[in-house]
Parts: structure tokens; C-alpha cells; sequence
């Protein structure tokens, strides 16, 4: 791992605790967001994934923030939370 900026330390009396870079910070948040907009709409994975034509296997690494998910694809969430039932017409 590259020596990045940490942004959050780790708490010195919780031995499982670790630094978070800021880009792992953000990567998080980010997958927060997706993973929110899918159960708000009160989806699966599988089911979402179908519904706006995303790859589960893609959903599932950006909402596990094995994978950042890039720009576009955090527009395109915030569309679908928006605007759910015009995005699934739009990509039928």
C-alpha cells in the first residue's frame, strides 16, 4: 500500500483498529450511498442490479468497498435514487 494520508487514526486502545487513508474514507462513503439507494428502494442486489442494468458482480465490490466506484457510476446513483422508475424505463 502506497504511504497515504491518514485521515482517520486508529483508536490506540482498540487493538483491531487501523488508520483510514482518505481515499479509503471515500470509498466508503461511496459505498454507503449505493448500498443505501438499493435497500431504500427496497431491492436486492440481484434485483437491483437487473432493474438498472449494473453487473452484480460490480454491485456488490462497489457496495463491500472492495472497488471505488467511479464518478459516473455515483451519478448515475444518485439518479436512480431520484428518479428510480424513469432510469429503469430509460434502460429497458
Amino acid at each position: 500500500m502506497k504511504n497515504e494520508p491518514i485521515t482517520l487514526a486508529a483508536d490506540r486502545a482498540d487493538a483491531e483498529d487501523f488508520d483510514v487513508s482518505a481515499e479509503a474514507l471515500e470509498r466508503g462513503r461511496r459505498a454507503r450511498l449505493i448500498r443505501k439507494t438499493r435497500t431504500d428502494l427496497g431491492l436486492s442486489q440481484p434485483a437491483f442490479a437487473d432493474r438498472f442494468r449494473v453487473p452484480v458482480g460490480t454491485l456488490r465490490d462497489w457496495e463491500q468497498a472492495r472497488v471505488s466506484a467511479p464518478d459516473f457510476a455515483i451519478a448515475y446513483i444518485k439518479v436512480i435514487g431520484l428518479h428510480p422508475d424513469m432510469v429503469a424505463e430509460a434502460v429497458a
